[in-house]
């Protein structure tokens, strides 16, 4: 792929559906800003549709929770609508829970334990979050391209929408 192509094969922009989410707490919050953060600067996000117009970036992403899927409103640098991708989310629902909570262990961890156990809990995390990001980019295939990076943030921002209170 050209460096010119890959330039404008990226999100710009990321949202999360505020309707989505009931509460979050503040360890939650920073995930997401991070997350938001990291993803900006630094991702490849490239639908696979091709465009009548020939489109190809950069985007603006709206990641939301409907009827039980995940959707990926995919809008263009100016922010019209250029598509939605829609994923099941129930391959993804152990996952999440298991993430959410491995993340409450790690938070009890940097509040109380020994460097050893925080090391021991965020290298489970990692785990779980590396997997998570594997899964993302297979239900993706065919429909957007991502990189493993990518993917790591993106499942960070689904969890995110997932927290009920």
């Amino acid at each position: 792929m050209a460096e010119a192509d890959r330039n404008f094969q990226r999100i710009i922009a990321v949202d999360l559906d505020e309707g989505s989410i009931v509460w979050r707490s503040a360890d939650v919050e920073q995930e997401r800003r991070v997350a938001i953060f990291d993803l900006i600067e630094q991702n490849h996000f490239a639908p696979q549709r091709e465009h009548a117009d020939g489109y190809a970036g950069p985007y603006r992403l709206l990641l939301r929770v409907e009827e039980g899927r995940l959707v990926f409103d995919i809008g263009r640098e100016d922010g019209t609508p250029l598509e939605s991708v829609i994923l099941g989310l129930g391959r993804f629902r152990r996952p999440i829970r298991d993430y959410f909570a491995i993340c409450d262990s790690y938070y009890q961890a940097i509040r109380t334990a020994t460097a050893q156990q925080i090391e021991t809990v965020d290298m489970a995390r990692r785990a779980l979050h590396n997997e998570a990001a594997d899964m993302l980019v297979e239900r993706l295939d065919g429909k957007i391209d991502v990189d493993f990076d990518t993917a790591r943030r993106l499942f960070t921002l689904i969890c995110v929408l997932h927290i009920k209170g």
